[in-house]
């Protein structure tokens, strides 16, 4: 804005920053370091390139250091302290004069970091070989850039062929002559011992001196012709036709005269298009060096260009100590998979790496997230993956158990029922009470059958049958033992008061009671069906460790310990009354009915179920919690079932099988006769009562048998 009329035909800084942005960036470097000589060039050109590389984001800054106009003793020492504060920052963008150059690297040097740092030089420093002189080593890997331009011919023709004679014209001529030959013009300017001569005027360029052309002459000859095209096409504007200036062009109109000289477009000397952009500027067009030593050579070798965009041959590309890979200037170090970054505050470049642990996953750069509640990451945390399912197999210790005793019991079930069915009409299946006793080994071969439904893969039918039968087992047995005990104890607490029978005896009404007392049961299953109905679900709780790795998802019904609880809470009450009533008949003699088989069967359960509640409810914390609280409760339900059966029907069916002669029918009277009978011994003897093994409540107990079969098992 100050300077409006400003047009150039060498590019500006900001595009020589933007091709040094561009190759720290091609080099992945992040972390760089920054050296300005104090003035308008090198604190423009750092300006450049710290505003280049935060709009293109990805480099940060580590030390942006000023070299004064004046330098003190020991200044370039500080530099490169200063420098050094940040190891991991070795490259450094250098904008700075030849002088500070040359003595930045000294200092360097001096401070035996040679090899450490990388040097990216502005067109300051480009191919000059004064700034690297005798510190070849230290300088050694440097990027250099430089304006691409091209050497005239035609120029060197020309300026070789100069002489004090033939150009008279250039006042400068003859004082750049002096100082390129090294002589005096003038005799009275020679003074004794400075070593220099008179000139003869037969010296010549390039032959008695050494000659290389200014690298800036191409853009010197494209300006000039700049301002002869724009002249030219402003003259073809305004005095078509003349030769010379007409009056529309005297005088020249400066604000046109710009507007001609932004519309060009020609070929330069060297070839390449000459224009400007709105601001006067010409395109950026640069060539990359790399200072290099081979063989003990060191040489500024071309590796790429920049127009517009970036050009770089890495692979011809050498670095201190003649390794070709490429030297890290990073903060921090690239984080491993599954890693988020956790950016250093004000600095982008610089990061920490966490882990994601535990049950997450990397979600992008920046952040870890948890993986779905069915899901775990995989090995390095980078993406999310199922958890296996797992369910109780049949092959597994915890099933093969409970599978032997069921099958075992099973087996042991139907060989009673066989056993009954072939024997039934003989007196000692008649007196168990044969419907009870069918009716007892259903519920019992049931509690054994409940194994394989608690085993079998969870699906809707399966946890269907699980709820009905897991407790309809259970229900059956306590039932029909709950019907006998009460019935056992309502005769001989009948007999004490009263010589008639008690009510509700007969093998139909203690059927009638059974199926009663378990219609309940399946009562409350069919609310509960109602209510919640059955369905197989995946459980990723229970299994869900602190390493993801052992995370299982559990294929389970959806029975909680509570709703088991209750399930089997309805059997629990039988079997607590059942067991009450086998306390209140204990005392009914020894060789009578089933009272003490069916107490002691009672009192075996109940020691089973007190073990299993600790069992169930201690392990709800344990990894195997679903494998030993089904194989607990199956072990339980057959143990039941077990103890039941052994004690209230093995001895029977050892004695059919045997000792056949102890299934006879025994000698009875009427009831009446009985009763009449038991009633005069309680009221004149009382030590009926006493006589052994209760012969009188023996006789009332034999004659209710003929009353009904099976209300009784009389003595053997």
């Amino acid at each position: 804005t100050r300077y409006d009329f400003f047009s150039r035909v060498v590019p500006p800084d900001t595009y020589q920053a933007q091709a040094m942005v561009d190759i720290v960036k091609a080099m992945r470097w992040n972390f760089v370091s920054t050296v300005a000589s104090e003035g308008n060039y090198g604190e423009s050109g750092v300006d450049a390139f710290i505003q280049k590389s935060r709009e293109d984001g990805g480099v940060c800054i580590s030390q942006s250091v000023k070299i004064p106009r004046e330098p003190k003793p020991g200044e370039f020492g500080k530099v490169i302290r200063r420098l050094r504060e940040n190891p991991n920052a070795r490259v450094v963008i250098i904008f700075a004069n030849e002088d500070d150059i040359r003595r930045l690297l000294q200092a360097a040097k001096k401070a035996n970091q040679t090899g450490h740092f990388i040097w990216v030089g502005s067109d300051s420093w480009g191919s000059k070989i004064s700034p690297v002189l005798h510190q070849e080593e230290m300088a050694e890997g440097a990027v250099t850039i430089l304006p691409k331009r091209q050497s005239i011919r035609g120029f060197d023709r020309y300026f070789i062929s100069r002489t004090l004679e033939n150009n008279r014209r250039n006042i400068w001529f003859a004082e750049f002559w002096e100082n390129n030959f090294a002589c005096k013009l003038s005799r009275h300017a020679l003074k004794k011992g400075s070593g220099l001569k008179k000139c003869t005027n037969q010296e010549r360029i390039g032959k008695d001196s050494n000659y290389e052309q200014e690298g800036k002459v191409q853009f010197v000859i494209d300006a000039v012709y700049s301002m002869a095209h724009a002249l030219h096409n402003m003259h073809r504007e305004l005095c078509p036709g003349k030769v010379g200036l007409c009056s529309r062009m005297d005088p020249i109109n400066g604000t046109l005269l710009l507007k001609h000289i932004r519309m060009l477009n020609f070929a330069g000397i060297a070839g390449n298009p000459v224009l400007f952009n709105g601001n006067g500027d010409a395109p950026g067009r640069y060539e990359i060096y790399q200072y290099q030593i081979k063989n003990r050579t060191a040489e500024y070798k071309i590796i790429g260009h920049w127009t517009d965009q970036l050009y770089l041959n890495i692979l011809a590309m050498h670095w201190p100590g003649g390794g070709r890979k490429i030297p890290y200037s990073i903060c921090s170090h690239p984080c491993q998979a599954g890693e988020r970054k956790k950016i250093v505050k004000g600095i982008p470049c610089c990061w920490h790496c966490e882990r994601c642990d535990g049950y997450q996953y990397q979600a992008d750069t920046y952040s870890c997230k948890m993986c779905r509640f069915d899901l775990r990451p995989n090995e390095n945390h980078t993406a999310c993956r199922p958890i296996p399912i797992v369910k109780l197999e049949w092959s597994s210790p915890w099933a093969v158990i409970p599978v032997l005793i069921s099958v075992a019991g099973i087996m042991a079930t139907l060989f009673v029922v066989v056993t009954f069915i072939r024997y039934n009409d003989t007196p000692i299946v008649k007196a168990s009470g044969r419907e009870l006793s069918y009716v007892l080994l259903t519920g019992i071969f049931m509690c054994y059958a409940t194994t394989f439904l608690m085993i079998s893969a969870p699906d809707v039918g399966i946890c269907s049958l699980r709820r009905i039968f897991l407790g309809l087992g259970m229900s059956i047995s306590y039932a029909a033992l709950l019907t006998k005990t009460n019935r056992i104890y309502r005769i001989f607490e009948q007999g004490s008061m009263s010589v008639s029978a008690p009510r509700f005896i007969s093998p139909a009404s203690q059927l009638v009671i059974t199926f009663s007392l378990t219609s309940v049961q399946l009562l409350g299953v069919c609310i509960w069906f109602g209510v919640d109905p059955s369905q197989a679900i995946i459980d990723y709780e229970d299994q869900r460790m602190a390493n993801p790795d052992m995370a299982r998802g559990m294929l389970k019904c959806d029975i909680s310990d509570l709703s088991l609880i209750c399930l089997l809470g309805y059997s629990m009450l039988l079997m607590v009354t059942c067991t009450v009533y086998a306390i209140k008949t204990r005392g009914v003699p020894e060789a009578f009915n089933e009272a003490k088989p069916i107490g002691f069967t009672m009192y075996t359960t109940c020691i089973i179920w007190l073990a299993f509640i600790p069992i169930f409810f201690g392990t709800s914390q344990s990894t195997e919690k679903m494998y030993i609280q089904t194989t607990t409760l199956t072990i339980s339900v057959s143990l039941s079932a077990s103890v039941s059966l052994g004690m209230l029907y093995m001895p029977k069916v050892y004695v059919i099988l045997r000792h056949p002669e102890q299934n006879v029918p025994k000698r009875t009277r009427s009831l009446k006769a009985v009763v009449t009978a038991a009633t005069m011994s309680n009221k004149f003897n009382p030590k009926t009562s006493l006589r052994p093994n209760g012969e009188a409540k023996s006789e009332l107990c034999e004659s209710l048998e003929t009353q009904g079969d099976g209300l009784l098992l009389s003595p053997a």
